[in-house]
């Protein structure tokens, strides 16, 4: 995680950014806070990186680098806004011992790869290539399953689909190319969708153990859902981020061994 010291939201590259509209960076760095404190408090190791001036989304950690079985695939970020990001998160991994790649092709992170079982769900659309598919499933040795993205609001893959666990998820129908809802219908026939009222809070960024669920305390539908399925909700409060375009999963890199 990356505490959002120098959290601001100074340009839009994408639709929930308005730099018109104020941002309290106190109680940014306050609703992080408590999401570290959660992870804490639920057993979790939590590592820290050193936010940089001038890179205020640098707090959104997911995009930083997708870590899989130990191994390191670097963030090549679309807009320049964010380009400085990836070696910066790249170099704290490679000092850290773990092996390191760095992209041959835009990729946003996990923002974009999410390990579910054996796959990689792997967004494309708006920010990562498709090229990038193909070079992780290179890297990590595991299927990647393509997901074509349509709706700008959710414009990273982990705006639009929780992975739950190795073999659920949830998602937003809506948020997804009519091919690609075929494709998750028929791999997760029983995954929880999520409402346009869900969605739009970003409920579905949510940081999944396979019980604890963490996500914004405004979902409250999916609460209800996640809670039904036999999950255990741990609603946080991320309003302030949500003006970056970011919730829990955004704030948090998992590094999966």
């Amino acid at each position: 995680m990356c505490r959002p010291t120098y959290f601001a939201v100074d340009y839009a590259i994408n639709p929930w950014m308005d730099p018109t509209k104020p941002v309290d960076v106190d109680r940014a760095v306050a609703q992080w806070t408590s999401l570290y404190d959660t992870y804490l408090e639920l057993g979790y190791t939590v590592d820290l990186i050193d936010p940089v001036p001038g890179l205020p989304d640098m707090v959104f950690a997911a995009n930083g680098a997708t870590v899989i079985d130990g191994v390191v695939l670097s963030s090549q970020f679309t807009f320049p806004e964010r380009a400085a990001e990836g070696p910066a998160y790249l170099d704290w991994f490679a000092r850290r011992g773990f092996e390191v790649h760095a992209a041959k092709a835009i990729n946003e992170g996990e923002g974009d790869l999410r390990v579910c079982g054996d796959f990689v769900l792997a967004g494309t659309g708006f920010r990562t290539e498709l090229a990038a598919h193909a070079e992780a499933q290179e890297l990590f040795g595991r299927p990647v399953v393509t997901l074509q993205l349509v709706d700008p609001r959710y414009y990273h893959l982990d705006t639009a689909l929780a992975v739950l666990s190795p073999t659920d998820i949830a998602y937003f129908p809506g948020a997804f190319s009519p091919g690609s809802q075929a494709v998750l219908r028929r791999l997760f026939p029983n995954a929880i969708l999520a409402s346009a009222e869900d969605a739009a809070v970003l409920g579905l960024n949510a940081v999944s153990d396979g019980r604890r669920v963490v996500l914004p305390k405004a979902a409250t539908g999916l609460i209800a859902k996640l809670a039904a399925r036999g999950y255990e909700p741990v609603p946080v409060d991320v309003s302030e981020l949500h003006k970056a375009g970011g919730g829990p999963k955004c704030c948090t890199l998992e590094v999966e061994r």
